[in-house]
């Protein structure tokens, strides 16, 4: 598939990368802002906390070492909770002895406690709580170059006290923080960017196939499924794609199937309105003559036109013979009708098939003789069938009929029966001219002549055979014809009676 210039699998990437680098740029600004202020807010209630536990405390007021103006398990929890929190303190009498110390020199606790007492306000402060015991304020050290966060006042006790927490240590948190940050930024990009980029391509790989499945589907090609086995809203998708797909290519072939079958029935009723024009034109035809012969004869007869009795003889059995010849044809064409139409019932009986030949055969005796034919069929032998005897004798007296009109070259008519498993096969052949290839389909259709200057000669209307194609059809079994190396042959199938049968 084309390369698209913003797929969804990079546009989800560039999202995380953007997600992924906002949040980092978010906290590294937030770090720089406020952790200071979240620090000194964090560092408030350790400061109050601490004062609290100064004035639980029971104080002595005598001279001497410090350590004797507290219990030694108090100056041992005072020490743990300023080493624990990083926190200097002072606690000095108001004479200015130091009750207890811990963290920055006592001389520069006590410099700063009296600078606290004698000095109201001053610049290098920042007060943010007061009242009139103490204060909490955020403090820069000029001599150490340093920013504190400091209480000092009065204990309930009347001793003095200073702390404070240096703040350097949260600002250089600050930076090597951020510096961190910026590391593990940059580490998780890259790998994010990597990680998006497999984890898209398993949810972009099966939509660019549901993609292709629907570009084939578009182009009538429902071979193509989805095969992959997710369970998820993608999986759902493209079985419901399969699925489409299956009752698209149904609803289609129902569709060409339906088409073909409606241009079939079109070109059957036009070949039926064909054959329609095509009847009325070749029963007018062959009615033309025999009435043009009568009417021209009966006339003759009725103006006298003839004196001499052998004349009138001739008339009348011109007449005769074309009356005839009209006969057998419209009778022809109720038998071939009523076939057609399946009024004429079929009677299914035992009869010997080369008894019916030799019937037939016989009954052609004087045409085979006029024709000069020879005849060559076994008959030494039986073979029992079932079917309707009359309709068999008919097709037979058919295939023999248009045998001897078709006869040529050595004059031979072959008829052969032979076994094909539950079948007879009777075939009829005559030596003489082929039948063209573009025609051997047509013979089997009402009043087709293939040399219609022959047919006239003997006399044929075409119908002959379009009745063996209703009558074979209407029980059901097989013929056909075949040119062969010197000759025709027709040939018809009939139900063999089987062995212990009744």
């Amino acid at each position: 598939m084309k390369q698209m210039n913003h797929s969804l699998r990079f546009k989800m990437t560039i999202l995380l990368i953007s997600f992924t680098m906002l949040t980092i740029g978010a906290c590294w600004l937030l770090n720089s802002l406020f952790l200071g202020t979240y620090y000194i807010s964090k560092k408030k209630p350790v400061l109050t906390g601490l004062y609290e536990v100064l004035n639980s405390m029971n104080y002595v007021k005598t001279e001497g070492f410090y350590n004797g103006l507290l219990s030694q398990s108090d100056v041992l929890y005072l020490q743990q909770l300023c080493e624990k929190n990083g926190i200097s303190l002072l606690v000095a009498d108001s004479s200015f002895n130091m009750i207890f110390r811990h963290g920055i020199a006592s001389e520069k606790m006590q410099s700063r406690m009296m600078e606290i007492l004698f000095s109201s306000s001053q610049d290098n402060e920042t007060v943010l709580e007061k009242n009139d015991n103490c204060r909490l304020v955020t403090v820069k050290d000029t001599q150490l170059n340093m920013n504190y966060l400091e209480m000092s006042g009065v204990l309930n006790s009347g001793n003095m006290f200073v702390m404070r927490i240096a703040l350097e240590n949260i600002q250089e948190s600050v930076m090597v923080s951020n510096r961190l940050m910026g590391y593990i930024g940059t580490g998780m990009l890259l790998f994010c960017s990597v990680l998006m980029l497999i984890i898209t391509k398993s949810f972009t790989q099966p939509i660019l196939e549901l993609a292709d499945l629907s570009r084939q589907m578009s182009h009538l090609n429902f071979s193509a499924k989805y095969t992959g086995n997710r369970d998820d809203e993608i999986g759902i998708l493209g079985k419901n794609m399969n699925h489409l797909s299956e009752e698209l290519e149904q609803t289609i072939s129902r569709l060409k199937q339906a088409n073909l079958e409606l241009q079939r029935d079109i070109a059957k009723k036009e070949q039926i309105d064909e054959m329609r024009k095509e009847f009325l034109s070749n029963v007018s035809h062959e009615l033309k003559t025999p009435i043009a012969l009568i009417q021209g004869y009966a006339e003759g007869l009725l103006e006298d036109f003839t004196q001499d009795q052998e004349s009138r003889d001739f008339y009348c059995s011109v007449i005769i013979d074309e009356a005839n010849k009209m006969n057998k044809l419209v009778k022809n064409l109720l038998n071939l009708n009523q076939i057609e139409f399946g009024n004429q019932g079929v009677s299914m009986e035992r009869f010997d098939i080369i008894a019916l030949i030799s019937g037939v055969l016989n009954a052609s005796d004087i045409l085979m003789e006029q024709k000069e034919a020879k005849i060559y069929f076994d008959d030494s032998k039986e073979y029992y069938v079932w079917s309707d005897e009359f309709q068999i004798e008919q097709v037979l007296t058919n295939y023999v009929s248009n045998a001897l009109n078709h006869l040529g070259g050595e004059r031979e008519i072959y008829i052969d029966v032979l076994e094909r498993g539950d079948k007879i096969r009777v075939s009829v052949m005559n030596t003489g001219q082929l039948i063209p290839l573009e025609d051997i389909d047509k013979i089997w259709q009402k009043f087709y002549k293939v040399d219609k200057a022959r047919t006239r000669e003997y006399g044929g209307s075409g119908i002959g055979l379009s009745i063996v194609k209703a009558i074979m059809e209407n029980l059901h079994q097989q013929y056909g014809v075949e040119n062969k190396e010197n000759g025709v042959l027709f040939w018809l199938e009939v139900e063999r009676e089987q062995a212990g049968a009744v």
